[in-house]
């Protein structure tokens, strides 16, 4: 058991917990929770060792194996792949006490060291180190690339497969899902479900957290509060106790009226019966819990768009994409009230499309027609991106609308949680949440007519994507979005429609039945590979057999392993060479993209020949090694 007795945690001068006490015990999936600053990552600092309680005492059972995920990750030429097997320390130790066993010759050793590599499963490491990568979206032709040439968000995807690939008693997760989409994420949360250990998770993916916990920490005025069952049963819970304190009973009674008549209207024009009964029970739930988030320092809405023409973007038979179409003969009528998730794989076509529909990308083939009083509102990661960083948000809204009034700028930047001088601060400050709820807040200030987001959760907490779903609701206007926020989808959108293999189409069903269809997708195009490692493994124990036959030829033996590591080295320069290219920056660009084709196909039949001959040189080696 963990514990927490009478613990005081501080910040330079600022009092993150107060005499606060928790007991967690083995095998408990627990979600913490709390607003940003509140302490969280402080304490799992303190799990880790990294920061020391000011005051009261933290026990923990001696020897207990902590893993965690690094939020950052400096560049490197080590491969994905041999990044995520360094996760595993003790592989690591024994890996290197090996080679210094082999390198002094000493057989009793050597003998000691491959049976403890057998006891950790230390052999098929650099499998399980693929499955990670493939479960959290690599492809196998990236497996190889160093991390230097992975975006900052693949390289926390890196650091969360060498958590995950850590043995471990205690798994520490800082939002694992912030970049992830929604195939990965529903991945990570079978591979959590399996976890033995016990797991502590922050996070703002709310249907994640109910798939994964069973028990809610909750950060709550220096305290910790321990609430049994997943995070909607605690805010069931903490609405139920909330909702009895009288100051915020006219509060509380506005939001609910507020999703009440969203309720409303959806019953009155829901036409299709299975989504229909799905969305109304995520509504009426939405109403229970709104006494949850009365405390919320978030408060803003969508002003009713100054023009709503009844149709306003129309799509016929459109062709979208760069160089190539990516997505062929697209028919889409976007009409006042539509409200679209568009639902599929990563690299499908989804935020081009979005990008096409917003004015930004031109279409290569087909009519595509734009109301004249079209007002788009879109929101983007790139838009965070590129936010002026000199500039503050006040003046950033003052440049976007000249003749408004001062306080009524600081009204409104009031909902998204800036006030008093922090309105005047330069954004080069601010962080990638305050950021992000900057670009919407700009979004929103545009009183569009239609609006396309893509990704609009990423780097917002728990409360700010609450406010988010809530303003979703009572908007007026036409909604297209893009999210693996499956809460967030829920609750805010009519349609579904799935971009895949070129084609954007009206997909059928819920939620539930899209995560069953992309299951269903993963593994048709999974058997292949698993099929593939089985064979891989029936080739080294083959390999294994015709060794020991070898034994006795010691001098043809010799000469073998002398002329594999001519052919090593030889594969070693190639494929250093074919990494040094990858390296280019330039290459990825969409023109070079067959020269970039070639290059990874080449650096693939390099590697797949590297590894076979590698495997033939060690086991040589091995067997020489123990009939010397």
């Amino acid at each position: 058991m963990i514990s927490l007795t009478d613990a005081t945690l501080m910040r330079g001068d600022l009092v993150l917990l107060q005499q606060a006490s928790l007991s967690i015990h083995h095998g408990q999936k627990i979600g913490l929770v709390g607003r940003n600053g509140s302490g969280k990552s402080s304490l799992f600092a303190c799990l880790l060792g990294q920061l020391a309680l000011d005051q009261g005492e933290l026990s923990m059972p001696e020897g207990t194996r902590c893993a965690h995920m690094r939020q950052e990750t400096q560049a490197s030429d080590a491969s994905a792949v041999e990044f995520v097997v360094d996760g595993d320390t003790g592989f690591r130790r024994i890996e290197r006490a090996l080679a210094d066993a082999e390198a002094a010759g000493d057989g009793a050793r050597i003998a000691h060291w491959h049976s403890e590599m057998d006891k950790i499963g230390g052999y098929d490491i650099r499998n399980r180190a693929m499955q990670l990568l493939s479960g959290l979206g690599f492809r196998s032709d990236q497996f190889e690339l160093p991390v230097s040439g992975f975006s900052g968000g693949w390289r926390i995807r890196l650091n969360l497969a060498a958590a995950l690939m850590a043995p471990s008693d205690l798994l520490l997760l800082d939002e694992p899902t912030n970049h992830l989409d929604l195939e990965a994420t529903l991945w990570l949360e079978q591979w959590l479900k399996r976890y033995q250990g016990t797991l502590l998770i922050i996070s703002h993916d709310r249907s994640f957290l109910d798939n994964v916990v069973d028990y809610v920490v909750s950060v709550e005025q220096q305290k910790l509060t321990l609430y049994r069952g997943n995070y909607s049963s605690f805010e069931t819970q903490r609405a139920e106790r909330l909702a009895q304190e009288q100051a915020m009973f006219e509060k509380q009674q506005r939001r609910v009226a507020q999703i009440e008549d969203f309720v409303r209207r959806f019953r009155a024009k829901a036409t299709k019966a299975r989504q229909a009964q799905s969305r109304l029970k995520e509504l009426d739930r939405m109403q229970l819990i709104a006494p949850a988030h009365i405390d919320s320092p978030f408060y803003f809405e969508f002003p009713v768009p100054e023009r709503l023409p009844a149709e306003l973007v129309a799509l016929e038979k459109v062709d979208i994409g760069y160089a190539e179409p990516l997505l062929q003969k697209v028919r889409l009528n976007v009409r006042d009230s539509t409200r679209i998730a568009l639902l599929g794989f990563n690299g499908e076509g989804k935020s081009t499309l979005l990008r096409c529909i917003a004015g930004e990308l031109a279409p290569l083939a087909g009519e595509l027609r734009r109301s004249r009083y079209l007002q788009v509102g879109y929101f983007a990661q790139h838009q965070v991106d590129v936010l002026d960083l000199a500039a503050s948000p006040m003046l950033l809204l003052q440049r976007l609308d000249p003749a408004a009034r001062e306080q009524a700028l600081r009204d409104f930047l009031g909902g998204f949680d800036f006030h008093g001088d922090r309105v005047n601060e330069a954004i080069g400050n601010f962080s990638g949440g305050e950021k992000a709820r900057l670009a919407l807040a700009l979004v929103v200030w545009q009183k569009p007519n239609l609006l396309l987001l893509d990704e609009p959760t990423n780097h917002l907490d728990l409360e700010m994507r609450h406010a988010l779903t809530v303003a979703l609701q009572g908007y007026e206007g036409a909604l297209i979005i893009v999210s693996h926020d499956r809460h967030l989808l829920a609750n805010t959108v009519d349609e579904f429609y799935c971009v895949h293999q070129g084609r954007c189409v009206e997909f059928e069903g819920d939620l539930h039945d899209y995560e069953r269809w992309m299951q269903e997708q993963s593994r048709n195009a999974t058997g292949t590979a698993a099929g593939t490692a089985e064979s891989r493994k029936a080739d080294k124990k083959e390999q294994r057999q015709q060794a020991a036959a070898l034994r006795q030829q010691m001098a043809p033996l010799r000469n073998e392993i002398r002329k594999l590591e001519q052919q090593l080295d030889a594969l070693h320069t190639e494929l250093a060479n074919l990494e040094q290219a990858l390296t280019d920056p330039g290459l990825y660009e969409d023109s070079r993209k067959k020269e970039l084709t070639d290059l990874l196909q080449k650096q693939a039949a390099s590697k797949a020949r590297s590894d076979d001959v590698e495997a033939q040189w060690l086991e040589k080696s091995e067997f020489l090694e123990s009939l010397g």
